[in-house]
């Protein structure tokens, strides 16, 4: 089945106490769409400014996704932003962010992607959220990722937003921000209440939780020595769960949890290097290697 991704395709400057990456791509749907190919076809709605060159597309086009929908604004720049890490992966500082032609970004899809099976809507403007999905043609399983801007600025929007969503990626602070509490599972209860069937929960290297109303479930993060560069790794680890789920035979309970060790190993390879570096070359081996070691680690083994 195919995958609808909206979001940014940006060029991103990465400093890490590991090295760095000088304008290397980035962007939500970047990370989002590679990690979502190795499992189901993709579909890609995002802009970029004429400095986006064929170089660029070529990363998309080696995994089969579709650019139809990416537009291309003559004489425009590509959303550019400038970021450090410290030790702590978790410790980010934001240099420079320069919107570019996304400033003014406002999807249309393309007729071939409006009978998607799945879509993903990427961080942006929960009001452009809507719009997006508005133009899908049937009720499509919709995934959705927002942030603490939104959270705050356009809360009633985004409340109507999640009346349609399917699942909701956010993380623990995110959590607590939208619901007003500050007991996790009790924060993750109040959103299902606001629409989506489930809600996972990122907490980056201590592992995501899924909650439904059925059941929770709760994957640890995949063991690395070393996080080269943790950017994107919340987009891939969405990628790697919606483009499972939208190849797998039912989305069921089963099928929910195996999506969450997809999300988690494809997100493991992305902090293994800069930008989509590693993310791009994954052999099925790989795969498969790092999920049965996921497993392993939280198997009890034999009687």
């Amino acid at each position: 089945m195919s995958i609808v991704v909206v979001g940014s395709v940006a060029f991103d400057t990465i400093e890490t106490p590991f090295g760095s990456a000088e304008r290397a791509i980035g962007g939500s749907a970047t990370y989002f769409s590679i990690a979502a190919s190795y499992f189901s076809h993709v579909r890609l709605v995002a802009v970029v400014g004429e400095d986006f060159s064929d170089e660029y597309r070529a990363a998309f086009l080696s995994k089969g996704i579709d650019l139809e929908g990416l537009e291309v604004v003559a004489g425009g720049k590509t959303f550019y932003w400038h970021g450090r890490y410290g030790k702590d992966p978790n410790e980010r500082e934001s240099l420079a962010t320069e919107l570019n032609v996304f400033e003014a970004f406002r999807p249309i899809l393309p007729a071939s992607y409006r009978d998607s099976e799945y879509l993903f809507l990427g961080n942006i403007d929960p009001d452009i959220q809507i719009e997006v999905l508005n133009q899908m043609e049937d009720a499509p399983f919709v995934g959705c990722d927002t942030m603490n801007f939104w959270i705050e600025g356009k809360t009633e929007s985004l409340r109507r937003l999640l009346g349609r969503v399917d699942i909701l990626f956010i993380n623990d602070e995110e959590a607590r921000m939208l619901s007003g509490e500050r007991n996790l599972v009790k924060a993750a209860g109040a959103v299902l209440g606001m629409g989506p069937s489930a809600v996972v929960v990122k907490k980056g290297e201590h592992g995501a939780f899924l909650f439904t109303r059925e059941f929770t479930f709760f994957a640890p993060a995949y063991p690395l020595a070393e996080v080269t560069d943790p950017t994107g790794a919340g987009d891939s680890f969405a990628g790697g769960f919606m483009g499972y789920l939208a190849g797998a035979p039912q989305r069921n309970g089963r099928h929910l949890r195996r999506a969450m060790l997809c999300g988690t190993v494809t997100a493991s390879f992305t902090c293994g290097s800069f930008s989509i570096e590693r993310l791009k070359d994954i052999a099925e081996q790989d795969l498969d290697d790092r999920f049965r070691t996921l497993v392993d680690l939280v198997s009890l083994g034999e009687e």
